[in-house]
């Protein structure tokens, strides 16, 4: 792993006020580094730490990556009520679940229009709006 990655994940641990241990700035550097957003699974990550020679549980990896969703690091999708993916990308926005291959991606906010939404129930507000457009690609005539 690069220093520039290494940097950015301890940066973008610190401006959050996450103390920057050697496995954290190790996902981190994973989850940021190269200044790109992402969707990972707890899976994939520890994949990724696994395959470039870091020593990181899987236990570990879900605990970091809960952490971090606590302290607004990450947005955490959740997909079929059980497959949880975790998003760099904060802000709300829409995404797509490729149901063919289990990939996460983001829609485009600027084409998503919510023109209301239901009373929330009595002595309940309402929290947020997750947004999760299914697809499947389509079968090609031949």
């Amino acid at each position: 792993m690069t220093q520039t990655l290494q940097e950015n994940g301890i940066r973008w641990l610190e401006q959050a006020g996450v103390r920057p241990t050697r496995q954290r700035v190790t996902l981190a550097s994973l989850l940021v580094g190269d200044g790109q957003h992402r969707h990972v699974t707890a899976e994939s990550l520890f994949d990724a730490a696994k395959g470039q020679g870091d020593a990181v549980s899987l236990a570990t990896v879900y605990n970091t990556l809960r952490a971090f969703c606590g302290a607004g690091l990450l947005q955490e999708v959740t997909v079929d009520g059980s497959k949880s993916y975790f998003d760099t990308n904060t802000h709300d926005h829409p995404h797509f679940y490729w149901e063919d291959d289990g990939k996460l991606t983001d829609a485009p906010a600027e084409q998503l229009v919510i023109s209301g939404l239901p009373d929330a129930p009595a002595g309940a507000e309402i929290a947020s709006v997750d947004v999760v457009i299914r697809l499947r690609r389509k079968e090609v005539a031949g």
